[in-house]
């Protein structure tokens, strides 16, 4: 008798592989040969954790690491607390929930405001997990193109990229790919668009803090005429170098979404312990923090950038925020490319991984001469990585000039 395997679901079928993982093995073979890869694919500071946290996680730490509430554990609530009132906004109880990291927040979000079969509307480029998020959801995402020649900001008449499909709209600010940092009418065309179209507002606010020119940019939630439809998510991974950790939260004043996103966290447990006891060791923190912080990204920023936009064939923009760089290369394929970094190419036993962009793109076909690369590493390593892939390009097959 010939046995017959069940098929997987469609959804799984579907879902896209992480362009910031995917090549992965790639390196691995790179590094078994002796080379040395500087990854850039991710958004992992090699910036020291506070110590501060640290010492919580070692002085806090009970005999029995035990579940945590599944809204989270008092101290670190307090903590969250506090921070959004250093940033005006007073929350109540209800209102905040800690997740697992800023990932489980998007995925309560779409959980609470999209039914199967439902689309949100995002800027395009994205952070390439929105899109795995929709496709384990059964979602889909509906991209609002941006282009490199206009710093990745919004176009004009944004309702038009509405579809009936549409329940939510989702901002990140500043921008993960791009680091764009949207004005103050962007933000107002985001609003009206989502009062128009009687939509969900999703902020993804988690580079906050890493704005290098103008003020700091307004979140959300201090918009009280449209409170009722706006979620917060959050993280502390990249704002406190906790990658690991795995902790951040979702905030709204819709308590109708906080209830049904406490039902999800609920039938997932608790969030890290461990990890709770990390971000409240951050209360302790001096005002400096971040100030010292975002001088370091800026000038990692600005070496990648100043590099980059002096090679003939490469277009960029100099990132607002956020720690990325998008760039599009004079390449066939920008995957290929990577390949061949990974595959055949270094310098003094040394390579460069970056994050192909076709994956952080909803639009069909868009992104495939673009990559995207996360200043995360050191100015050296950073310069050295750079000067890396440059020479790379200059050698690489599908290289186009002109």
């Amino acid at each position: 008798m010939v046995r017959s395997m069940p098929y997987i679901s469609s959804r799984g079928q579907s879902a896209p592989s992480s362009p910031i993982r995917k090549l992965v093995p790639h390196a691995d073979g790179a590094r078994a040969r002796g080379v040395h890869v500087y990854h850039l694919n991710i958004g992992q500071p090699d910036i020291e954790t506070p110590e501060a946290m640290r010492d919580n996680v070692r002085t806090g730490m009970d005999p029995v690491v035990a579940y945590s509430p599944s809204g989270g554990e008092h101290a670190f609530r307090e903590f969250l607390f506090g921070y959004y009132r250093n940033l005006g906004i007073a929350l109540d109880a209800p209102d905040l929930l800690v997740t697992t990291g800023g990932s489980e927040a998007i995925i309560f979000a779409f959980s609470s405001c999209l039914d199967p079969g439902d689309g949100v509307l995002i800027p395009d480029p994205m952070y390439a997990n929105y899109l795995g998020f929709a496709a384990m959801l059964g979602n889909h995402v509906v991209p609002i193109p941006t282009r490199v020649e206009d710093g990745y900001h919004l176009p004009d008449d944004l309702h038009r990229f509405v579809t009936p499909e549409c329940k939510a709209v989702l901002l990140c600010n500043p921008s993960n790919p791009t680091g764009a940092v949207y004005t103050e009418d962007e933000i107002q065309q985001i609003i009206d668009l989502a009062i128009r179209h009687d939509l969900f507002l999703i902020a993804d606010e988690v580079y906050r803090e890493f704005i290098y020119q103008g003020s700091t940019v307004r979140s959300l939630l201090s918009y009280d005429d449209i409170a009722d439809r706006v979620i917060v998510v959050d993280s502390l991974s990249k704002r406190y170098s906790l990658c690991g950790g795995r902790i951040g939260c979702l905030v709204s004043r819709n308590r109708q979404i906080t209830a049904a996103s406490l039902k999800f966290a609920q039938a997932r447990l608790s969030p890290p312990t461990l990890g709770q006891l990390a971000g409240a060791g951050a209360s302790s923190l001096g005002e400096t923090y971040f100030d010292e912080i975002r001088d370091e990204y800026r000038k990692r920023r600005d070496i990648v950038f100043d590099i980059l936009r002096q090679v003939d064939g490469i277009l960029v923009h100099r990132p607002e925020g956020a720690f990325y760089q998008m760039a599009r290369l004079p390449v066939d394929d920008a995957e290929n490319f990577v390949r061949f970094l990974l595959d055949e190419f270094s310098h003094d036993g040394k390579t460069t991984m970056v994050a192909p962009g076709a994956g952080f793109y909803a639009t069909p076909g868009a992104g495939r001469d673009e990559v995207r690369i996360a200043c995360v590493l050191n100015e050296q390593d950073l310069a050295t990585s750079m000067d890396i892939l440059v020479r790379g390009l200059a050698v690489y097959p599908g290289h186009r000039s002109g």
